[in-house]
């Protein structure tokens, strides 16, 4: 296949996403264009070229990869899941130096050993591309191509990782905080607030300021990816030079102007100095503040603020009364506010009831192995 009719193809992808979030990675990839994004359990499928799935890689906020789905079919034996990767066009992508890392996952699969099937994976690669390229040798010293092998039930799904680092490497969080929130999860929580940048927003449990800066990202209509490096832009199958027109027409996007009152808040001063280099890092300095304040006694000047927050969960015995003594304040603060909302995640089955406030809606979704509610007051 020649340079032209692989920038021409369209490919079957899947943006994967955490449990809970695939309902807003499907309007993200709508939004971008994808006219043909449907979500399932763990992502969204859509199909795009390989520099518009670039594209995809560099505006999904709430995603975890985008991946290109090479082979995917029913595998009950070594031998079937052999037979599929090897009938699979790996050459039409990838060059004969290509280098090819395997990782797998299985669930509820027949073919349970992980390592057998990452070493059958890799071998049916190598069969296919050494007949493609009419070689005995494959030096895997070029570009990187990461395979993933992936079976659920009698399911396997093999495919191309596009990103290198998941989609949270941001590149503007270099030190973390205790329990701090993923990236891509602090977007899907901005999101599921309602804000758009109509009104100022304040997290008075502020940590190291992940919050803060996802906010002003979607503020600002800056792409979630636009400083970072992702594995397709070394594959010698795509148009170098329309990825980089794809980042500047991101880079012309992003306005910093258009940013609104964005503050935090924490009783920690550790974290705050971790919450303001993040904030340096992510080219926003002097556009968010941070200040040094419990939140008990938090007044601030503005009404109808936007507040969101990550408070602490007391997971830990000892620490659980002194995180509902915080849920217990967070009414005060409203009321203090006038015209403002709340909208709080948290793992603590009882957050309501010591709260004293009924949640309009809440959504079920995960902070890491957490199984939390957001919910929005």
């Amino acid at each position: 296949m020649n340079r032209e009719s692989k920038t021409q193809q369209q490919y079957p992808m899947i943006a994967t996403a955490a449990f809970g979030l695939e309902g807003l990675c499907k309007r993200e990839l709508l939004a971008l264009g994808f006219a043909d994004a449907k979500a399932e359990n763990g992502g969204v499928r859509f199909s795009a070229t390989l520099e518009e799935a670039f594209r995809a890689c560099m505006w999904l906020a709430c995603a975890d990869r985008v991946l290109l789905i090479i082979a995917e079919g029913r595998c009950e034996s070594f031998e079937e899941l052999f037979q599929l990767v090897r009938s699979a066009h790996f050459s039409d992508l990838l060059p004969r130096d290509a280098s090819i890392p395997v990782s797998g996952r299985c669930a509820r699969s027949r073919l349970m050993s992980v390592r057998d099937c990452q070493a059958i994976t890799k071998k049916a690669i190598v069969e296919q591309m050494k007949t493609a390229y009419h070689t005995q040798i494959l030096p895997e010293s070029g570009p990187r191509f990461q395979v993933d092998v992936a079976l659920h039930g009698d399911i396997a799904r093999v495919t191309l990782d596009l990103c290198g680092d998941a989609l949270n490497r941001r590149g503007y969080r270099t030190w973390n905080g205790e329990a701090p929130l993923r990236e891509t999860a602090a977007a899907a929580l901005v999101r599921l607030s309602g804000w758009r940048g109509d009104c100022p927003l304040h997290d008075p449990c502020c940590g190291t300021g992940t919050l803060l800066i996802e906010a002003a990202f979607l503020a600002t209509r800056r792409a979630p990816g636009l400083k970072r490096h992702f594995d397709i832009e070394e594959w010698p199958c795509v148009d170098i030079q329309m990825l980089e027109r794809i980042r500047k027409d991101a880079e012309a996007q992003y306005d910093p102007s258009r940013i609104p009152e964005i503050t935090g808040s924490d009783i920690d001063p550790d974290a705050l100095e971790l919450a303001r280099r993040h904030i340096r890092q992510a080219g926003l300095e002097g556009k968010i503040r941070v200040f040094q304040r419990d939140l008990r006694d938090l007044k601030l000047e503005a009404e109808g603020i936007c507040f969101l927050t990550n408070p602490p969960y007391g997971e830990r015995l000892g620490d659980r009364k002194q995180c509902e003594a915080l849920y217990r304040a967070m009414k005060p603060l409203i009321q203090r506010h006038s015209g403002s909302s709340l909208h709080v995640i948290t793992s603590h089955p009882g957050f309501e009831r010591i709260a004293g406030m009924r949640a309009r809606n809440r959504t079920r979704l995960y902070n890491g192995r957490l199984e939390c509610e957001f919910m929005n007051f």
